[in-house]
């Protein structure tokens, strides 16, 4: 039978309406609301979401505090739906409780411009929510106002941390990061809604109303609302596509990746100094050094980007294929396609005027249960389009290798032949 306890807490204790303009009123607790007055949750507000995509979709100004009370929602109500009709008998009242605050703070330690910052050496961003969740700031507030363990709720985000045993954190874990997590429900509505793009929107309504619990994954969906996941399969990959990775996006977003990555090379800065940062002092942080390729940083906010000099599609496991995978190696390859181009225009060409960009790695969970005739099925036995030679070409469509320059590298010369180019990058 349904917990009426916690069905309880979840219909009546959330009473305090803010307003969103995707999902409306968004409903909080009175400890809840109380916490999203933290200085750390507060600075969410200033963190883009979608960091330099402003620059292709004006829209795109929408943030992290936005995009947290949006999971939180959504989580709220999947909460509901599992309790409602869940007879597992695992869920606890300060469990659930401890879930919803993680789907509130689960973005606590993002970077600015955080895809700019994947591949770096820097701590996972869920890392340092779990730091922030047990600092002084928040662990009292978390423990006292909302009577739930700070340890808890640090565990369920930070899946480094111990999980002491206890069944509902495994669930909550898989709750907040899965094929179905109310984060990716958010952040597609929500991306396309600020985008002006129609690609990201799902039917939230009546996917939770698909969902079924199941206890190794968190959940499962029936086969009715099997196209809605593939609907949500299908939009990620248009918004990486049109949005995500846009070619301006990524160049921008190379761009201030390889600034950052130069300046930890050279010990210019170092990784904690990254930590905790806004969008504004992120980038008062780098321009107040005197350092070259920070310039790289203020030519993202003035728009005066890189020019793309070559454009592949990239073939990892495929040998041989151009242009290394790691950062540091990338760093090497650079220098020596500068000194190319040096040769090639006859002037000095800096090696922070050369970038190779490949996106890191994307992956298109599919491991959803699916309930049909009174029995769970794997993903991939329930008739979805969705195989997996079908998401290995949605990879590979994606991820392109681009050879990036300053304009002002080639402004009175053609770019070099093609074919001399590739040869640049093996």
């Amino acid at each position: 039978m349904p917990d009426k306890g916690i069905l309880l807490h979840l219909r009546e204790d959330y009473n305090d309406p803010v307003r969103d303009p995707l999902w409306k009123n968004i409903n909080l607790s009175g400890p809840l609301l109380k916490l999203i007055s933290q200085r750390s949750v507060q600075k969410l507000a200033r963190i883009k979401q979608l960091g330099p995509s402003y620059l292709v979709y004006p829209g795109a100004t929408h943030t992290r505090l936005n995009h947290s009370l949006g999971v939180f929602h959504i989580a709220k109500r999947i909460m509901e739906n599992l309790v409602s009709n869940s007879t597992e008998g695992i869920l606890s009242l300060a469990g659930v409780k401890a879930f919803l605050c993680a789907s509130l703070l689960h973005d606590l330690g993002h970077f600015p411009y955080a895809h700019s910052l994947k591949e770096l050496p820097l701590k996972e961003h869920e890392v340092l929510t779990g730091e922030i969740i047990l600092s002084k700031e928040l662990y009292n507030p978390i423990k006292e106002e909302l009577g739930v363990s700070p340890e808890m709720v640090a565990a369920i985000i930070d899946k480094n941390l111990p999980d002491g045993g206890d069944e509902q954190i495994l669930l909550f874990r898989n709750l907040l990061s899965g094929v179905l997590d109310p984060d990716k429900l958010d952040y597609l509505t929500r991306d396309a809604y600020f985008c002006g793009v129609p690609y990201g929107i799902q039917d939230v309504d009546f996917i939770i109303s698909r969902i079924k619990p199941y206890k190794k994954s968190g959940l499962a969906v029936d086969s009715q609302g099997l196209p809605a996941i593939e609907n949500l399969l299908f939009s990620k990959y248009l918004m990486y596509k049109t949005v995500y990775w846009h070619k301006t996006v990524r160049v921008a977003t190379a761009m201030i990746k390889k600034a950052i990555i130069s300046g930890l090379t050279d010990e210019i800065i170092k990784e904690n100094t990254l930590y905790g940062l806004t969008d504004e002092e992120f980038f008062f942080t780098l321009n107040k050094e005197e350092y070259e390729p920070f310039s790289l940083v203020s030519r993202v906010l003035n728009r005066n980007l890189f020019k793309i000099l070559l454009d592949l599609p990239f073939c990892p496991g495929e040998s041989p294929c151009p242009g290394p995978k790691d950062l540091l190696s990338r760093l090497g390859m650079e220098g020596n396609i500068a000194r190319e181009l040096s040769r090639y225009t006859g002037k000095k060409v800096p090696s922070h005027s050369v970038i190779i960009d490949i996106p890191e790695p994307i992956s298109f969970e599919i491991n959803l249960p699916v309930y049909e005739n009174e029995r769970f099925l794997p993903f991939l036995e329930s008739g979805s389009v969705f195989s997996g030679p079908v998401i290995e070409g949605f990879t590979r469509n994606l991820r392109k290798l681009r050879l990036l320059v300053a304009k002002e590298v080639l402004e009175d010369k053609t770019p070099p032949p093609r074919e001399e180019m590739i040869r640049w990058l093996y």
